[in-house]
């Protein structure tokens, strides 16, 4: 068994982070001690890998979470094509140094070879992860929000997706103007209410649960936290300590 400072210098991931993977039920260590101290087993350091892995490819933590807790998730199929994927990834990097060096040694990093350009082409490795992507999804993640959510959005026109992402907008927007007060004010408690409502209208029923677990998402996945700190900075953090605080009262 490990203890939690243990595994964070074993696989680099931080301590919060850990922390955080055991608040949303990503990663939960197998055994806590009689003083609540949190100890991992070889299986919890082997998720831990699949979780990294994962992540590399750009699948989020909600993802990530289903996937794995799916009785029949393939661990030994992931990682092969894991693997080629990861191959893919290096072997692009190497044609970006192979274009360095080339523009280093024939043009004194002055002048560049247009035929360089072409080492930057992301499309291949992203159709790859894309199709990487749908194929675990349809595999593993068909929970009922996903379904759901699928389901609707599948309806949607230009024009309902544009009035979508205009509210989503206006609620971070009026969001923003708010944080010079508390999480627990009432003006941003009614509008993190108004968040959960237009998630449950446009995409899936948001229950407490997932409602939590998005406001964990919202400061743990970077990708959600840059998005929303796009309408100001510290927004995500803000959402989610008011969304937590929503949650709390909610259940009393």
């Amino acid at each position: 068994m490990y203890m939690i400072n243990e595994i964070s210098k074993l696989t680099g991931v931080s301590i919060r982070m850990l922390h955080h993977y055991d608040k949303i039920g990503l990663l939960v260590p197998s055994k806590r001690t009689d003083s609540n101290y949190r100890m991992y087993s070889d299986e919890d350091v082997a998720k831990l890998y699949q979780i990294l892995l994962f992540k590399e490819l750009e699948f989020s933590l909600q993802e990530i979470k289903t996937i794995l807790q799916d009785e029949n998730f393939d661990r030994e199929k992931a990682l092969k094509e894991q693997r080629n994927l990861i191959i893919k990834k290096k072997n692009r990097l190497e044609k970006i140094i192979e274009s360095i060096d080339d523009t280093i040694n024939n043009f004194g990093g002055n002048v560049m070879n247009k035929k360089n350009f072409k080492a930057f082409d992301y499309e291949d490795i992203k159709k790859h992860e894309e199709k990487y992507k749908e194929e675990t999804e349809r595999k593993y993640g068909k929970t009922d929000a996903y379904k759901e959510s699928k389901e609707k959005t599948s309806k949607y026109s230009k024009n309902d997706w544009e009035n979508i992402m205009g509210e989503t907008e206006s609620i971070y927007v009026e969001l923003s103007k708010l944080m010079n007060k508390e999480p627990s004010d009432e003006q941003v408690q009614l509008l993190v209410e108004k968040w959960r409502n237009h998630i449950t209208e446009n995409f899936y029923n948001c229950t407490i649960e997932i409602f939590r677990g998005l406001a964990l998402m919202y400061v743990a996945d970077e990708r959600f936290t840059k998005n929303i700190d796009k309408y100001g900075e510290g927004l995500a953090q803000f959402l989610s300590d008011a969304m937590n605080i929503y949650c709390d009262n909610y259940s009393i």
